[in-house]
């Protein structure tokens, strides 16, 4: 994997292999980025990283000047590699080994941007339930952006504060908001 923009421009970084992750991958990375970069000036967002595997899309967000970023993955062997490289890189990233959905229902922190990467065998209802907490509790920002990157075949965009989806190959990220939902109802 690597950085694309930002301090860290171009630098390569490789993850241990025995990790369980599917690391996004570059082009659908550059295309994430491209379309955040029309809502978001990145410096100082607080940013929330679900099911986080390698910190692929956090050394993004902080190599472009976003602090603090909060990692979560249920993974010993993710968190340490996630760290290692935050102390490496001297980023404003923290580590959390935790199971998501329960740190969802416990967590009472607001984030302007959350990215939750879920693998993509888990069942519809569990990718609904990541909304679901997500707005329930109140876990973003109001002018904040949830994404949830999933595969092509699950579709998320029948729930509530559904902003717009973009697919990439066989990825597909699906974009939630408060705003959006607001201008539904008038």
């Amino acid at each position: 994997m690597r950085i694309i923009s930002g301090k860290f421009k171009g630098r390569r970084l490789q993850a241990p292999k025995n990790l369980p992750v599917r690391p996004t991958t570059d082009m659908a990375k550059e295309a994430l980025f491209n379309i955040l970069n029309n809502h978001f000036n990145f410096s100082e967002l607080k940013i929330l990283d679900l099911f986080a595997g390698t910190g692929n899309i956090s050394y993004e967000f902080a190599s472009r000047g976003s602090a603090p970023i909060l990692c979560i993955d249920a993974d010993f062997g993710c968190v340490n590699y996630i760290k290692k490289i935050a102390n490496e890189l001297d980023f404003d990233i923290t580590a959390i080994k935790s199971d998501v959905f329960k740190f969802l229902e416990k967590n009472n922190s607001t984030y302007d941007l959350i990215f939750a990467d879920p693998p993509y065998h888990l069942e519809q209802k569990d990718f609904e339930k990541i909304v679901q907490l997500t707005f329930e509790n109140e876990l973003l920002d109001e002018v904040g952006m949830l994404i949830v990157e999933h595969s092509k075949d699950t579709k998320l965009d029948h729930l509530g504060y559904f902003s717009f989806v973009r697919t990439y190959g066989g990825t597909a990220f699906s974009f939630f908001e408060y705003e959006n939902d607001e201008e539904e109802d008038e």
